[in-house]
């Protein structure tokens, strides 16, 4: 069975280390991952650059640039700010950029990416899971790689990538060697061979826990905090590992 890559989204220093140490082959770059991912801090971005380019992985990175939670029919004004934001992570050394904008019927705004993928400039560029929940999904997927994205992370439109194997092997076969296919949604290293049995290129996982930090005090929000778990990135890329063994 081929071997995919393993994509680990990390929201801190301790994760990059993680990620890097563990032998993940890149990762998504974002914070908030409670509501499905935001946006890093400019700091973040070219600290993680740095650490990558310090392992000799160039392009390691691929930030996440999703400016609030919620849907994905973004305004004018915060298509801007997302360009500026991919323009702000390839000056910063990012290695990809990922991105995802839907119009106001639920389709693929394909407009609105044209732009994000002149703002990445040759960066790598993934459409997100906002492809799951697109009223064109099917009919996206070529048309998102004329326009020039190198990937998708997607679930096969399932909550869980694992419950989306069909839909994921379907798209593996229409995509072809147009665009990439990365299985995201719910994954743990125990589901791995079943989803890439589908043949998709990559599988992505956030592979987090739950730390109880010191009680942070009024408005300071709740003392629990989700970060990195080594173990679970470890097991993750051991079953990837295992597939051509």
């Amino acid at each position: 069975m081929p071997q995919p890559a393993i994509e680990i989204a990390v929201q801190d220093l301790e994760g990059v280390r993680i990620a890097l140490g563990e032998g993940a082959d890149r990762i998504e770059l974002c914070t908030a991952l409670g509501v499905g991912g935001l946006t890093p801090s400019a700091a973040l971005i070219e600290r993680a650059g740095e650490l990558a380019r310090d392992a000799g992985r160039n392009s390691f990175v691929h930030v996440l640039v999703r400016p609030r939670a919620g849907g994905f029919d973004y305004s004018a004004g915060e298509l801007d700010l997302i360009a500026l934001d991919v323009r702000r992570a390839r000056a910063l050394g990012a290695g990809g950029v990922v991105i995802g904008a839907l119009d106001g019927q639920q389709r693929v705004n394909l407009p609105g990416v044209a732009g994000l993928i002149a703002a990445a400039d040759g960066l790598d560029v993934t459409f997100h899971r906002a492809i799951d929940v697109a009223a064109d999904a099917a009919d996206a997927v070529p048309a998102l790689a004329d326009a020039g994205v190198r990937r998708i992370l997607t679930s096969g439109t399932a909550p869980r990538a694992v419950d989306g194997v069909e839909v994921l092997r379907h798209w593996v076969e229409a995509a072809g060697d147009r665009i990439e296919v990365m299985a995201g949604g719910g994954i743990d290293d125990g589901q791995i061979p079943a989803i890439a049995a589908a043949g998709v290129e990559a599988v992505h996982l956030s592979a987090r826990h739950t730390v109880t930090g010191a009680a942070s005090g009024p408005g300071g929000g709740h003392p629990e905090y989700e970060t990195t778990d080594a173990a679970a990135v470890r097991r993750a890329v051991a079953a990837v590992r295992a597939l051509s063994s």
